[in-house]
């Protein structure tokens, strides 16, 4: 499987090349911070300072989705989603604010916006979000090598759907299917809650961590029952999935 340096499964446009996002804040410090993250991924990464920049960038990158503050020096967020969507109307918008109001809120999604991180926020957050708008948006699609994953004696065959541990046939509902494979797919990297969230049931974060735990533990039952453990919980962090320690 095709994975990014960080670890996570490589996603791409549909035809196989780059995903292309624009990152439009005035701050040029965040600006660059935001973009190495984002290039991290494998992904094409313009910068803009204001409004103005950041439609004559959408015109030239044709982006499949922006990072846009909503306070710019020459005008606000708001007015350039608009321009941004007579450019490329199909664009996934993520904004970026430090207003954090229930009326800041309604307003950016209101005008088209697609999803909203307040400031401090934190990179992995940005990345998990802008990965679901994209793959939900169906810009996106996952690069894999093949359907066999191996996590020391955890074994996944995606296309049969079947999961052994030791020979030892382990029988899954959908869900516990679908986070054992993004656990697997991320072996030996803290995921928070969010992230398991956004991947696993496409929710956004806040609000369901109990979702999580409850499909954790249900999981255990079944890869740790009896066994040395490979799922481990990283306390104010989230879930790790590695080899078992003999």
């Amino acid at each position: 499987m095709n994975t990014t340096r960080s670890g996570r499964p490589a996603l791409a446009r549909p035809d196989g090349t780059p995903l292309r996002v624009l990152v439009v804040d005035d701050d040029p410090d965040l600006a660059e911070v935001l973009s190495g993250a984002l290039r991290y991924e494998g992904w094409e990464v313009r910068t803009a300072g204001d409004g103005a920049a950041a439609v004559t960038g959408a015109r030239e990158l044709l982006p499949d989705a922006v990072v846009l503050d909503v306070m710019l020096p020459d005008t606000d967020g708001l007015t350039v989603l608009r321009s941004l969507h007579e450019v490329k109307p199909d664009v996934c918008v993520l904004f970026l604010t430090a207003r954090d109001t229930v009326e800041d809120r309604i307003a950016g999604i209101t005008a088209g916006g697609d999803d909203y991180v307040t400031k401090p926020f934190s990179l992995e957050e940005v990345v998990a979000r802008l990965r679901g708008l994209l793959r939900r948006a169906g810009m996106a699609r996952q690069l894999e090598e093949g359907p066999r994953m191996t996590v020391g004696d955890l074994v996944m065959d995606e296309e049969s759907r079947e999961v052994t541990r030791a020979g030892e046939l382990i029988e899954l509902s959908p869900t516990e299917f679908e986070l054992l494979r993004f656990l697997m797919r991320n072996p030996r990297r803290v995921l928070s809650k969010a992230q398991i969230l956004d991947r696993v049931w496409s929710y956004d974060f806040g609000g369901q961590a109990h979702v999580v735990e409850l499909y954790i533990s249900y999981l255990r039952k079944k890869v740790d029952a009896g066994r040395a453990p490979m799922i481990h919980t990283m306390r104010g962090a989230g879930y790790v999935l590695k080899p078992a320690v003999r």
